[in-house]
């Protein structure tokens, strides 16, 4: 069961929304709901979206093409922010809608731009040291090449 597409979609998205589960009780906890420590609790969220989805495709893109990790790291991210955006305000005592339209889509933009650059820079880093399923596939090509012996032809 682990190794179908969905069950790795699926654990993605119920991390995502643990992280953003986790940082809506403590603040709803141990901080009496202030704005303070939601606005907070809304930067550490989403600098744990993006270090999570950056460590995750720096360690999938290495292994396999990106035509095999990107669909799985695009749509757990996606189903991760329904999910933190349709249920997510429930935890903290509230409703999704309950400050208007803005904050709503305000969240939505936040979530997909910190997604997409944690990804990004979590491909970028594995490019830049040569890590990328591309880049050793070309180093393995190369040296097949260079070790291969010599093809004497005779006359």
């Amino acid at each position: 069961m682990r190794q179908q597409r969905w069950f790795r979609i699926a654990v993605l998205a119920g991390a995502l929304f643990a992280i953003n589960a986790v940082i809506r009780l403590v603040v709803r906890i141990g901080f009496d709901g202030s704005d303070a420590a939601q606005g907070r609790g809304s930067i550490v969220m989403f600098a744990l979206v993006a270090l999570v989805l950056g460590g995750l495709t720096f360690v999938w893109c290495q292994h396999r093409r990106p035509g095999g990790w990107l669909p799985e790291v695009g749509f757990g991210a996606l189903a991760g922010m329904l999910v933190t955006v349709l249920v997510g305000p429930f935890l903290s005592g509230s409703e999704p809608f309950v400050n208007g339209a803005g904050d709503f889509f305000a969240q939505i933009w936040l979530y997909s731009g910190f997604a997409i650059g944690g990804t990004l820079v979590g491909y970028w880093a594995a490019v830049l040291l040569g890590r990328d399923y591309r880049s050793r596939a070309l180093q393995a090509y190369s040296r097949n090449r260079t070790t291969r012996p010599r093809k004497i032809v005779r006359r």
